[in-house]
């Protein structure tokens, strides 16, 4: 049977494990661009390939053949470009990041501040880091 976690204990689990969105777009939308994103980043060998293989639209010959796969070949492998998911902020760092900016926008006095300076003793923690970082 497992034990009953503290509410510290529970809050703590919170900030180190909850995730926010904070890619900049609506959350919902990222369901059709990450699969979107992964399509086009396929296309890419196709699209090159075809462009290599359009030349020899007439009959297809030895030489146009070798002339096609020696310039499908020659290219470089990947775009410059090359998209990658990556993991939804912590809920610690997003409240780090919404605070700072409160702090930054009010200045450095008042609640908000101390507000932050603790918040960024429980993230420390979490990352196990020296706090004064």
């Amino acid at each position: 049977m497992s034990r009953r976690r503290s509410p510290q204990e529970k809050k703590f689990l919170s900030y180190q494990k909850d995730r926010r969105n904070n890619y900049g777009e609506n959350d919902k939308s990222s369901r059709k661009n990450i699969a979107r994103n992964k399509r086009r980043q396929a296309r890419v060998p196709r699209r090159r390939a075809a462009e290599a293989l359009a030349v020899t639209r007439g009959g297809l010959d030895a030489d146009s053949c070798a002339e096609a796969q020696e310039r499908i070949e020659g290219r470089r492998p990947t775009e410059r470009w090359v998209w990658s998911k990556w993991r939804d902020a912590t809920l610690a760092q997003d409240v780090l990041w919404k605070l700072g900016a409160r702090v930054r926008a009010q200045g450095r006095e008042g609640a908000d501040a101390r507000r932050l300076e603790r918040i960024r003793r429980v993230h420390a923690r979490v990352c196990h880091r020296d706090p004064a970082e």
